[in-house]
This record gives structure tokens, C-alpha cells and sequence, in this order.
């Protein structure tokens, strides 16, 4: 007899797919004797494999296309995505035999809830139907990752300065500054980012090193934008002693390896998305927040956490 299929559908970015982590493992308890498949990014297969709970991966991008699966292929469908027509649409053509979602026309379920935290959020939703979990359940595992590489490992400190949107980008200058401050406390400071942020990482860089006065001698900060696979920024993150950044995938790696890490929140609610309970600070100031996500400029709240802050609150987390 066929093995029966379950397909999760979460087609967005790493935050969202690490926030997902322990509604995934809630299904794979839940449903052990189905397939496991996930639908997301293809970009995002390395933190699949990192998961351990999912037995196959279906690359999609976005909602722009349908589901890589035939109509009565997957027995149970589960809306991970959202609740919106578009996502439940692309499981419905799948014509599943049982759907988990959020309340709406066609689907049994909770109703949505818009105050609560994004892991809570996807627990609850199976908890509904009957598969209970746990929303602290989202550690990564580390088993093969190169914890050492890229100068990472004991006394690295990773200094992210990349973000989707404006609204989370936090001022180059004081990157550096927090660099050089994590540079003279002894650290190794590794500036990461992706291939377009190439740029904004050399100009921390250069920055920290401050007006007419020596670079910290090499290699107590440099850039690694550009340069790394996914699969390395994780291994970098889980190795190293301390994490900066603001609320971006790195933030939630951080999270997700269990490493101490200062998280600077802009348009977001950290009460939504912010690290669990653990080596981790998070620095904003609500009463600012425009909450305008995709804005081109950084959002105030954002605006409000000057290097300082960010200094002290590492000093906390690694002495």
C-alpha cells in the first residue's frame, strides 16, 4: 500500500520558514505515518535538510505558480502559508482528502488570530486539529556544519547588516561602530550580508576603523557578504559567540542555533517575531514604530537604538 502524503505550503522567506520550525515538527509527531513534504523557496533547501523533519522538499516561488504535485497526489493539505484565497486556492487544486488550515470558506479550524506570536500562531493551528506542539521546539541541527570555517567558531562575533526592506536597515555607521566596539572588547567580527549588500558590509568595515586611525589589526573585522552559501551562514551562526543584527533571517538563525544574539526591531512587533526565551536581547522603542514593512527608509523605532545599546546589551549576553 502507498505511504499516504502530508504537504505543508510555506513559500516565503527563512524567518518564516524558522518560525514554522515547531508546527512542522508538530505534524511530523502528529502524522508519523505519512510523507512529509514541505513546498517553499528552492533557495531555502539547506535549512530544510538542517530541520531533520521533512522528508522531501518542493521548490516553488511564491504563489506565482501551481503546486509541483497532480491532483489527488497529497492526502492532507496544510496551509502554512497564511489564510489568504491565493494559498488556500493553490492547495485546493490539489485535491487533498483532508485540508488543516485556519478557519474560511471550505476549511474547518481556528479562527485567525492577528496579536500573537508567528510560532504560537502555526502551533496553535495544529493543535486545533489535533496534533499538539511545542512553539520552543525550533532548534536546528548542527551535525555536519563546518563550525570553524570562515574564522567563525569561539571568539567570532557575527555583525549582520543585511535587510529585505529599508525599514529594517539600520545605519551603516553605526554597524560600525558596534563593530569596532566588539573588535576592541577581543572579538573577531565577521560583517555578513548577501551579494547586494556587497557594498553597505565593505563600507562598515571601512568605517570601523574609524577616522584617521588604524583598522583593528586583520582580521578583527571583516566582510564576509557576498561570499558565503547559506549552508556557511548557518554553519558561521551556529559556531560563533554573538549575533547583531536586526530583524532579518540571520536574527532567526540565531535563534534557531541557540546563539546569543542583540536583535534590532524596526517595523515589526517583536511580540510577533522576536527570538524565544534565551541568550537573546531585543532593542527597539514601540511608541516610535510606523510599522511600515516595506517603507524605503528605517523605521523609527528602529532609528532608536543607538551602538550603545547594542554594546551594553552584548556585554550582557557575553560578558
Amino acid at each position: 500500500m502507498d505511504q499516504p502524503t502530508v504537504l505543508a505550503l510555506r513559500a516565503l522567506k527563512l524567518g518564516d520558514l524558522l518560525v514554522a520550525v515547531p508546527a512542522l515538527r508538530a505534524l511530523r509527531a502528529g502524522l508519523p505515518e505519512h510523507r512529509l513534504l514541505l513546498a517553499c523557496a528552492a533557495w531555502l533547501h539547506p535549512v530544510i535538510e538542517l530541520i531533520g523533519d521533512v522528508d522531501a522538499h518542493l521548490p516553488v516561488r511564491g504563489l506565482d505558480a501551481a503546486l509541483p504535485a497532480a491532483p489527488g497526489d497529497v492526502d492532507v493539505a496544510v496551509n502554512l502559508h497564511g489564510n489568504g484565497r491565493e494559498s488556500r486556492g493553490r492547495l485546493e487544486a490539489l485535491a487533498p482528502a483532508h485540508r488543516i488550515g485556519h478557519r474560511a470558506p471550505g476549511w474547518d479550524g481556528p479562527e485567525w488570530v492577528d496579536d500573537i506570536h508567528e510560532r504560537e500562531r502555526w502551533v496553535r493551528l495544529l493543535a486545533a486539529h489535533g496534533m499538539p506542539g511545542d512553539a520552543a521546539d525550533l532548534r536546528l541541527r548542527t551535525e555536519g556544519l563546518a563550525l570553524g570555517a570562515h574564522g567563525g567558531g569561539p571568539g567570532a562575533a557575527v555583525v549582520h547588516v543585511g535587510a529585505a526592506h529599508g525599514s529594517r536597515q539600520w545605519p551603516a555607521e553605526r554597524f560600525a561602530r558596534v563593530a569596532r566596539g566588539l573588535a576592541e572588547h577581543g572579538l573577531r567580527v565577521l560583517v555578513t550580508g548577501d551579494g547586494r549588500e556587497r557594498a553597505r558590509a565593505e563600507e562598515v568595515v571601512r568605517l570601523a576603523a574609524g577616522p584617521r586611525r588604524p583598522a583593528p589589526a586583520p582580521p578583527a573585522v571583516r566582510s564576509l557578504a557576498g561570499s558565503l552559501s547559506l549552508r556557511e551562514l548557518c554553519a558561521l551562526i551556529a559556531g560563533c559567540e554573538l549575533v547583531v543584527s536586526a530583524d532579518t533571517g540571520a536574527a532567526h538563525l540565531a535563534s534557531a542555533f541557540g546563539r546569543p544574539s542583540v536583535v534590532l526591531f524596526g517595523p515589526a512587533a517583536p511580540e510577533h517575531w522576536g527570538p524565544p526565551d534565551g541568550p537573546h536581547r531585543v532593542l527597539t522603542d514601540a511608541r516610535l514604530r510606523r510599522g511600515e514593512v516595506f517603507a524605503a527608509d528605517p523605521d523609527p523605532a528602529l532609528l532608536a537604538v543607538e551602538p550603545e545599546d547594542v554594546l551594553r546589551a552584548a556585554a550582557l549576553l557575553i560578558g
